[in-house]
């Protein structure tokens, strides 16, 4: 076979390459809508309050990877968890400080800020401040998410609350 009839084919396969650049676009598209719809989270419900909206964001059956001791299963588990966290730090801040996103996966690292006004993993109200980091990885179906990994400087927010005592030199 001459070159020109393959050359023919790869210039004529241009259904291809723009069907692969409209997945691309929808694909950056989503990935846009996914962060934003993390960002309307932390500011919602975890920062404003609104355990309730929960179900707004994540399925009834979804899954918590990583869950925090005492942590149901599902939707139900996650709002009771929410609600725990929000009386124990009623003036909780979430704020986002980078995302990254691919596919149906959206990578958020964070800053939580709070005062410990309440009981806590069994830890009584030390009415000290956090300011912890953390990512979390949460996978989307659609604009809802199924699965998340939340993963927090917990040693530090228990050296923050006065459980382990602060190193020093």
């Amino acid at each position: 076979m001459s070159p020109a009839p393959l050359l023919k084919e790869a210039r004529g396969s241009t259904t291809g390459y723009h069907a692969a650049r409209r997945s691309r676009l929808t694909e950056v598209h989503m990935s846009d809508i996914h962060k934003a719809r993390v960002r309307d989270f932390l500011a919602r419900v975890l920062t404003g309050g609104d355990i309730d909206a929960t179900g707004e964001y994540f399925a009834v059956d979804m899954v918590e990877e990583v869950p925090l001791p005492g942590q149901g299963p599902g939707l139900n588990g996650l709002k009771e968890t929410l609600a725990r966290i929000r009386s124990a730090f009623p003036d909780s801040t979430w704020t986002v400080e980078e995302q990254i996103a691919e596919g149906d996966k959206v990578l958020t690292r964070f800053v939580w800020t709070g005062t410990h006004r309440g009981e806590f993993l069994g830890i009584p109200a030390t009415q000290r401040p956090i300011n912890v980091w953390g990512m979390v990885i949460d996978q989307f179906s659609g604009d809802t998410i199924v699965s998340t990994r939340i993963l927090m400087d917990t040693f530090g927010m228990m050296m923050q609350l006065g459980v382990i005592p602060a190193g020093g030199a």
